[in-house]
């Protein structure tokens, strides 16, 4: 048989092909093509452009980046969810919106304006270089480069127009805004009696019968959550740095090799006097600068404790003229070049000649200097030690995070393996399907949980695979005993099932209560009722906040105003609303809640704007809705 397919190789070989190429085109074919239909799938459309899942897809990537950046240890299943991928695909269908009005009208950003945004605007200051050009370096982390934030710089400013001015312009009248206020902070006299459940839970007595009907009724409230008891293992950063030991020898090295991150940066405080010349000024104007600012540092040689009087007169900065021409304290890369070089090469009382930099020609007299002295080794030992230990914990990390990830795969029926292994920990915990409240850590891991009630580890008792439940932080678990839901017995939750009839008893009483002393206070309107206080929605007086919204509501137009006002399980509420008390129009609560007031009404017009953009470029959503929570909290 054998020597039959040796001396056939090229026969069996052609048969392969005949009959596993077909197969692979068709599969490989068919696979790529689901894969590109998904992406190309439309899940909006504004303006008949379509808008694609792969677009949202992208968007949703770069939404959750951001996120992490700013949170890092946020569990990403919090973020991939139907409620957030529907939020990013409404920022997309309002992004289409804007672009589409910016390019039905024409809205141009200019480069001039653009470049003194960037100049001036303090949201930009940490990615902007003293000199006002852009830090490359810091856009190259966030995987910008100049001419991509350069484009979305300017499309954001074209945004801005669009909605900003809707925005600015929507802002209300005084008559308007001060008639919003006045509403917002209304006061009312109110006269209120509490009625409360936990003032007749003493009278509340169950019979059995009542008990018994009751659970049969309920039965679905008392049933056992599902749980499982586990164990697990983790393997981190902070474990590996607690064993991590760096010889002596090692840290005075990093010392000495990183020096000056242990020395205090040297700081400089300089006064100056600045004859602002613009560069593009005639040579007739820049000789009479010159001539002026000879003539005030001849001034200066002659008189130099003059020195803040003549940059009160002669000073051109606006900022520290009225201050002699102080500057303060500044370290390096606070200043122009030419004025820096200047003064972190002067000596304390020296006064300079005159420095030229582009905002024109400088006297600079250096006041003091502060910084540059270093921390001994001793003093920063412990620092060294833990920031060495974290170096090698991390160059340590990739290849034990890989082993440990093999592990507790193909060691699957027991986590002490990996224990031995790396010196972790057991652990152990009783875990439900969803993170507890104030879960933290591995625990609070949706991904971990929904890995530990997986079938393989509920049913074969199998480890997890390696979960990463934050950065740099891998954990693997195993069940040790599960215990399903169920319902539960009588016996077994008839303590709470007896209380749970005693409130309901309680409350009725309550109800009714309510009800005889609400009749009575209508036939006795002239008798007070316990309690009475102005109140309004920023005092509330001790009112119950179901009933001071019902207080506020309630109509005044014939005069008194009732309510009998359901609590909830805490009881119930009688009120007698008398009258509106009206606030002074120089209030200091009503001149604290204007901006915000003006604001959320001129927030409210943009946002009926958008709406009626919607209507206009025919704005849809095909995001299907979420039909479950599952993936939003686990369960």
């Amino acid at each position: 048989m054998f020597d039959f397919v040796r001396s056939h190789t090229r026969l069996f070989q052609g048969l392969l092909v005949l009959l596993i190429f077909p197969s692979f085109v068709f599969f490989g074919v068919q696979g790529y093509s689901s894969m590109r239909d998904a992406a190309a799938k439309e899940v909006g459309r504004v303006d008949g452009h379509a808008i694609q899942q792969g677009e949202l897809d992208q968007a949703h990537r770069v939404q959750i980046d951001r996120i992490r950046q700013q949170m890092p240890g946020v569990d990403i299943a919090m973020l991939d969810t139907p409620t957030f991928r529907q939020q990013t695909l409404d920022g997309l269908v309002q992004e289409r919106l804007l672009a589409a009005v910016v390019m039905r009208d024409h809205l141009v950003v200019g480069d001039e304006r653009m470049a003194r945004m960037f100049r001036t605007d303090p949201q930009f200051a940490q990615i902007r270089h003293p000199d006002g050009t852009v830090n490359k370096d810091l856009l190259a982390a966030q995987g910008l480069t100049s001419a991509g934030f350069a484009q979305q710089l300017r499309q954001d400013m074209a945004f801005r127009q669009v909605i900003g001015t809707v925005r600015d312009s929507a802002w209300p009248g005084k008559v308007v805004a001060d008639r919003a206020v006045q509403t917002l902070l209304q006061q009312r006299e109110v006269q209120w009696e509490l009625l409360t459940t936990k003032d007749f839970m003493a009278k509340a007595a169950p019979t059995a019968e009542q008990v018994q009907a009751y659970f049969q009724k309920h039965a679905e409230r008392f049933r056992s959550t599902e749980e499982a008891d586990i164990e697990y293992v983790q393997l981190d950063l902070e474990i590996l740095k607690a064993q991590v030991t760096v010889p002596e020898a090692d840290l005075r090295k990093y010392y000495d090799e990183n020096l000056s991150r242990y020395t205090q940066a040297e700081e400089r405080r300089a006064s100056h006097i600045l004859f602002a010349v613009d560069a593009s000024a005639s040579k007739e104007d820049k000789a009479k600068a010159r001539t002026q600012a000879e003539a005030v540092l001849a001034e200066l040689r002659k008189a130099p404790d003059q020195f803040a009087a003549l940059a009160r007169k002669h000073s051109q900065d606006p900022g520290s003229a009225e201050r002699g021409g102080d500057l303060d304290f500044f370290g390096r890369g606070a200043m122009t070049k030419p004025f820096e070089d200047a003064v972190f090469a002067m000596k304390v009382g020296e006064t300079s000649g005159l420095i030229e930099s582009e905002f024109g020609l400088h006297i600079i007299r250096l006041a003091a200097t502060r910084g540059g002295e270093k921390k001994p080794f001793e003093v920063v030992r412990a620092e060294i030690q833990a920031e060495v230990s974290r170096q090698l914990a991390q160059s340590r990390y990739a290849g034990d995070a890989e082993q440990f990830t093999n592990m507790v795969y193909e060691q699957s029926d027991s986590l002490q393996p990996a224990v031995d292994r790396f010196k972790l920990p057991l652990r152990k915990a009783t875990v439900r399907r969803t993170p507890a409240q104030g879960a933290a850590g591995a625990l609070a891991s949706a991904k971990l949980l929904e890995a530990v009630f997986g079938a393989e580890a509920l049913n074969n008792k199998r480890n997890t695979e390696a979960v990463e439940v934050g950065p740099s932080q891998l954990v693997s678990a195993r069940v040790v005993a599960y215990r399903p839901a169920r319902n539960l017995t009588l016996e077994e939750v008839r303590g709470p099932v007896t209380e749970a009839v005693r409130l309901e008893q309680a409350k009725a009483m309550a109800a009714e209560q309510a009800r005889t002393r609400l009749a009575a206070a209508k036939a006795a309107p002239t008798v007070a009722l316990a309690q009475t206080a102005v109140v309004s929605r920023v005092q509330a007086q001790g009112l119950p906040r179901e009933a001071l919204e019902a207080a506020l509501k309630a109509d005044l137009s014939q005069g008194t105003a009732w309510a009998d006002v359901d609590l909830g399980e805490q009881g119930h509420a009688v009120l007698r609303v008398v009258k509106v008390v009206e606030r002074a129009a120089q209030d200091e609560s009503l001149l604290r809640a204007r901006p915000a007031v003006v604001r959320a009404l001129a927030d409210a017009e943009a946002e009926a704007y958008l709406q009626s953009l919607k209507a206009r470029f025919k704005a849809e959503s095909h995001l299907p809705k979420a039909v479950s929570t599952k993936n939003e909290n686990g369960a």
